[in-house]
């Protein structure tokens, strides 16, 4: 019997580490760990005086925040993806500062992944193009230009003289998946001590359906070819042609396009970064709420700041289709959150999926409306609105600074009778990266009067609305 891959040998060698008893026992751990320290805690809580009881609930809330960090960015791969879809969950007790770090910090883990030596490399590629590379690239650049948890990005030149770039999976990222999809279910225990309100199930079950789609580059390139035909010819946005007869289920060729970069525009002025923001905000929250297709994956990395004023978007491996009923049910919310109806919004969140029916008693709609209104305030009311750096969460933190002069348990109680439809993960997880990356642009705007011609059908709000507004009508004609 083979032995089992040494996970730190290999991380350092740039590669994946796959051993599936190794995978599996660092979760394991994780959970037993952490399940001993938790059942201390609330036996000690007995004796504590309630602001004591408090305060080492919130220890022990970081630490767990902390281990899982840590844990899941050591293993990477698919163990990354696990936990970048689980801090993504908005409705939970978890403190809002203790959820920023985990989001930053997965982050700044899936874009600090090591390439993989191109000649392991190679031999992936060789069997899936069925051949010498010469035999189909004119020219192949062996170095790495990107990196991320699951494949790596080179640039060629095929043998018609296009200028491509060719995304390879990691040699073994499968394997890793399918261990680490099966370990996903050992974390729901942790994650409901987060939010207990959960329905870890169905999260697990969209867990293994979006993540198993992102393996699958043949499904990413009919993604991006439907968005590609989409929006061919839009007036800012531009989207790669995909080479559908070189690409493969773990190989993925596309024009190469050049462009800035996010970090290069974030030192362009004002004007040049409130339009690359309303950009960004129009192309996700378009293709969302006009088209139906939730993209999971809006990191500024995936973008292009084209010469001729588009931007470039790139990765479709992390898409849903979302349901018109399930649309209405999202634009009802934020328009009860516009219109201040509390009632009318708890109503919504229990149409939508995020208030059980057997829980809604226990929920007070004014508290409700105060909760939804820190969360998507930014878009759903109509006002003009400079982001900061420290500011893409500034309103839920404030909110949160009210709260915390409230009984905090009562609190905690109304939070966890809420739950995340698995429906609205990605689109949760869109609306709070667009926040952040509008924070890091500083960009301003009224958010919610452009929001509105996507929730509401309003009339255009700025000159680029113009300009969608006639390529949609051309579109249609």
């Amino acid at each position: 019997m083979p032995s089992e891959p040494d996970d730190e040998a290999a991380s350092e060698a740039g590669e994946l580490p796959t051993g599936r008893i190794a995978r599996t026992a660092r979760v394991g751990g994780l959970v037993a760990g952490q399940g001993l320290r938790w059942a201390g805690m609330r036996t000690a809580n007995r004796v504590r005086t309630p602001e004591r009881a408090e305060a080492a609930r919130g220890e022990r809330t970081a630490a767990l925040v902390d281990q899982l960090v840590g844990q899941l960015g050591q293993m990477r791969g698919a163990a990354m993806k696990v936990g970048q879809m689980i801090s993504m969950i908005e409705l939970d007790g978890l403190p809002e500062d203790q959820r920023d770090d985990l989001q930053r910090r997965l982050a700044a883990l899936r874009d600090d992944v090591p390439p993989v030596p191109f000649a392991k490399l190679e031999q992936l590629l060789r069997k899936e193009l069925g051949g010498p590379l010469n035999r189909v690239f004119a020219e192949f650049e062996p170095q790495a230009f990107a990196a991320a948890s699951i494949g790596q990005v080179h640039r060629a030149t095929t043998l018609d003289g296009e200028e491509v770039v060719v995304k390879v999976q990691y040699p073994g990222v499968a394997e890793a998946v399918e261990t680490d999809l099966r370990n996903a279910t050992l974390l729901l225990p942790l994650v409901k001590r987060l939010a207990p309100g959960l329905d870890g199930k169905a999260l697990a079950g969209e867990l293994r359906e979006r993540i198993g789609e992102e393996l699958d580059y043949e499904l990413e390139a009919q993604n991006q070819r439907r968005i590609e035909r989409l929006l061919r010819g839009h007036p800012f946005v531009r989207i790669p042609r995909v080479d559908t007869e070189l690409s493969t289920r773990r190989v993925l060729v596309s024009e190469y396009v050049a462009g800035e970069r996010f970090e290069e525009v974030r030192r362009r002025d004002e004007a040049d970064r409130d339009r690359y923001g309303e950009i960004v905000f129009r192309f996700f929250f378009g293709l969302l709420y006009r088209d139906g297709i939730a993209l999971g994956n809006p990191h500024p990395g995936n973008y292009l700041l084209c010469a001729d004023g588009r931007v470039c978007f790139l990765d479709y491996g992390l898409l849903r289709d979302v349901d018109r009923r399930h649309l209405d049910a999202e634009r009802a919310i934020a328009r009860a959150v516009r219109a201040d109806d509390a009632d009318g919004l708890k109503a919504a969140l229990s149409t939508a999926g995020y208030l059980p029916a057997e829980r809604a008693d226990a929920v007070d709609a004014e508290w409700a409306l105060r909760l939804m209104r820190a969360a998507t305030g930014w878009y759903a009311r109509p006002r003009f609105r400079r982001f900061g750096p420290a500011d893409a969460r500034g309103e839920r933190d404030r909110e949160r600074e009210r709260r915390d002069g409230e009984q905090r348990g009562e609190a905690r109680e109304q939070v966890n009778q809420f739950t995340l439809p698995p429906e609205s993960l990605l689109i949760r997880r869109m609306h709070g990266i667009v926040a952040v990356v509008l924070a890091q642009l500083r960009a301003g705007a009224d958010w919610g009067a452009i929001a509105a011609e996507y929730l509401e059908g309003a009339p255009p709000a700025t000159p680029l609305g113009d300009q969608e507004a006639a390529f949609l009508a051309a579109r249609a004609a």
